[in-house]
């Protein structure tokens, strides 16, 4: 939807571009002509024949369980199947990892690496903000909405069956269900807000995954991969007969 955004990474020279939530398609060709490495990220088994018969050059399979904007897919059913349909282009994991026996499982599945979002959103470098992480900090995995509330509120449209996966606030908790209805209320939402066109703080979305239970600390991003490494070798110890 903004065609401009690859414009900049091809002219930038940048390494690789990373494609989402449609259809690789001439996004795809175009990047590739231009010598960029394409990632595609697909939420779903047609997505990801659909990558595989683009060409591009690694499928990122997100699952479900995965923060932000996401498909309705587990991690654990589309692993798996996105290997098969990949023909022999890398997979790498999303949704719901986030330590060592994540990463482990996703080896297990057949993926060649692991994407961790919502691990480092708790990282010290990190720039989102203290009430984010602190919601990440103190939720489980029960505590996670998949939910179209704050796409309302920013006026956003996704694809058919792409939602977003929040930690669950009090706005998501009064208006998940009644979508019609904050439809309606949206501009005397928005009319809270100092900021023109964008929603008061009440409305701000916690975009997190299912993993958000398996984080249980702030730390350096060095310290985080550390962890995880450590944690994989001995689980993959661990399964040694």
């Amino acid at each position: 939807q903004a065609p401009q955004f690859l414009d900049v990474c091809i002219e930038e020279r940048a390494p690789s571009v990373t494609l989402s939530f449609g259809a690789p398609g001439d996004h795809a060709r175009r990047a590739k002509e231009a010598g960029l490495l394409v990632l595609h990220q697909v939420q779903t088994v047609a997505g990801a024949r659909a990558a595989a018969a683009a060409g591009v050059d690694v499928i990122i399979a997100q699952g479900g369980e995965a923060g932000g904007h996401t498909g309705s897919v587990a991690t654990f059913a589309l692993v798996p199947q996105a290997v098969d349909a990949a023909g022999g282009i890398p997979v790498i994991a999303a949704g719901g990892i986030a330590d060592g026996r994540g990463l482990v499982a996703a080896l297990a599945l057949g993926a060649q690496g692991v994407i961790m979002g919502t691990r480092f959103v708790a990282a010290e470098e990190s720039m989102s903000q203290p009430r984010h992480r602190e919601r990440i900090l103190a939720a489980t995995a029960d505590d996670t909405v998949f939910t179209d509330v704050f796409d309302i509120v920013d006026g956003m449209k996704w694809p058919q069956g792409i939602s977003g996966r929040t930690i669950r606030t009090p706005f998501a908790d009064e208006w998940h269900g009644r979508e019609p209805e904050l439809a309606r209320q949206r501009a005397a939402i928005l009319a809270e807000s100092s900021v023109p066109n964008e929603a008061p703080e009440r409305a701000h979305s916690a975009y997190a995954g299912q993993s958000a239970g398996l984080v249980r600390d702030v730390k350096p991003a060095a310290a985080i991969i550390a962890d995880i490494m450590r944690e994989a070798e001995a689980v993959l110890g661990a399964l040694q007969p």
